[in-house]
């Protein structure tokens, strides 16, 4: 996508797909609980289009970076899958507690509106392998730096982290400090 020229200035690629994936969003307040406004990244898997620029976006940035994508559950599924499918390299879903069949690891963690638990296969990946975890939205951190823990538990390493948004009032990126960590946008 070439720059557009918005109010006489020039913005870049990069800076209209985070404007377009925000327009895309849908605020949903009260959920899942009182209190909590949810971040709807639904309206943007609809739109192919935004989609694929969200996808695109991410490979260039990590072809020939990583051997494995692992998406959280349940949005990180599809977009991670999507992301594996272009590099061309496996996909591993990191799941809710008592989803997955075989040996686990696990790693419970808080979140801005209760706990939860994650899960692995144990023999998810391989040691020495390099994963891209991939979700949509980074909030207080809890969700990615779990699966972070996951996935060296394994032996294997995270080689980034890709977002398509940050909640910046949370703090989310404070628990990941050490993390090559990317995010397209943020509110």
């Amino acid at each position: 996508m070439d720059a557009e020229t918005v109010a006489g200035q020039v913005v870049p690629p990069d800076t209209q797909l985070a404007r377009d994936v925000l327009a895309g969003m849908r605020d949903i307040p009260d959920f899942p609980e009182e209190g909590v406004v949810f971040k709807d990244f639904t309206p943007v898997l609809l739109d192919r289009a935004l989609r694929d620029r969200i996808v695109t976006d991410t490979v260039d940035r990590r072809r020939g970076q990583v051997d494995v994508v692992a998406g959280i559950e349940a949005r990180g599924f599809i977009l991670g899958s999507m992301v594996a499918h272009a590099l061309g390299v496996g996909f591993v879903p990191v799941r809710k507690g008592g989803k997955l069949p075989a040996a686990v690891h696990s790693q419970s963690y808080t979140l801005e509106y209760g706990t939860a638990t994650l899960e692995i296969h144990q023999d998810a990946v391989s040691h020495h392998e390099r994963v891209l975890v991939v979700d949509d939205v980074l909030a207080t951190g809890g969700t990615l730096a779990a699966t972070c823990e996951l996935i060296e538990r394994c032996g294997a390493s995270v080689a980034a982290i890709e977002l398509v948004l940050e909640i910046e009032a949370l703090g989310g990126r404070g628990r990941l400090g050490g993390y090559d960590l990317h995010c397209l946008t943020s509110v």
